[in-house]
């Protein structure tokens, strides 16, 4: 990649959003930083972007010819408003785009696995990254990062099944490369960490690093969507507590290289990232 290229970042006040544009300012790339009210971002140029409101796009697409997609969040059928957006980037000169999405949801699948399906079709260059579920789930603003501040809780369905919980810097290292090496890998890119947690474990791994004591509280597959209920749109908290569920019947018990493959060194713990935030906040 060199200096006269621009990246495009939707959603860069997000969790990978955020960090993918820090990394890619970082290592010296010009990038536009789009969000709902143009926040702003070191060392990028903050656009207004709203999914919602198409006059937004043309201003945001402005002078770039790659971006990082991600979907608007809590949209259980996201194609609606992200492939014609696609198609309006493709047309004002973008040839590079990375779709976050994720391990749950395959090519083809359920809400942005039809954006995924059609992303070839639309442009010469692309990758779709299909991370795990976020280890920041635990320490960010995610209603497990809300229930372990309150009461030491996490509260879930998914019984004893395990992930790949993935470091969302990494997801970010990983988006980087996709972003800037000269081609882009244009695959189906599972990312996770570098073993399989229970919510146990989770638990676990935080009480001995905070020093706070944590507990895995385990609900059905209903009571853990009345709980999504009272936080999100029905139809996507069934959508949430349905995955839960897989994660109980062992959908998420997978590790992959990806992480090390793409940035050249190991995808990072949970552990390490805990002992991460607890440095940062002496």
């Amino acid at each position: 990649m060199t200096a006269t290229h621009t990246t495009l970042v939707i959603g860069a006040t997000g969790t990978t959003g955020s960090r993918t544009t820090a990394q890619l300012v970082a290592a010296g790339h010009r990038v536009r930083a789009a969000s709902r009210h143009a926040a702003p971002v070191p060392g990028a140029e903050p656009v207004v972007f709203d999914w919602y409101d198409p006059a937004t796009h043309a201003d945001a697409i402005e002078g770039a010819d790659r971006m990082y997609v991600i979907p608007p969040v809590g949209d259980t059928g996201p194609a609606v408003v992200m492939e014609p957006f696609l198609r309006r980037a493709r047309a004002l000169g973008v040839r590079r785009a990375v779709l976050l999405s994720s391990s749950a949801i395959p090519e083809g699948g359920a809400g942005v696995g039809a954006v995924h399906q059609t992303l070839p079709d639309l442009f010469e260059q692309w990758a779709v990254l299909r991370p795990s579920w976020f280890m920041q789930n635990f320490t960010g603003t995610h209603m497990h990062a809300d229930s372990i501040r309150e009461d030491g809780t996490i509260w879930s369905a998914t019984a004893d099944g395990r992930v790949g919980f993935v470091d969302a810097e990494d997801i970010a290292a990983a988006a980087v490369r996709a972003l800037t090496d000269e081609h882009a890998p244009g695959t189906d890119l599972v990312l996770t960490g570098p073993e399989t947690l229970s919510y146990d474990d989770i638990a676990e791994i935080a009480t001995e690093v905070t020093g706070r004591p944590v507990v895995h509280r385990r609900v059905s597959h209903e009571e853990m969507r009345d709980r999504f209920e009272r936080l999100m749109p029905s139809e996507f908290a069934s959508m949430l507590a349905a995955m839960d569920h897989a994660i109980a019947q062992g959908a998420e018990d997978r590790v992959t290289d990806t992480v090390q493959r793409l940035t050249g060194r190991p995808a990072g713990t949970f552990r390490a990232l805990l002992e991460r935030e607890m440095h940062r906040s002496r």
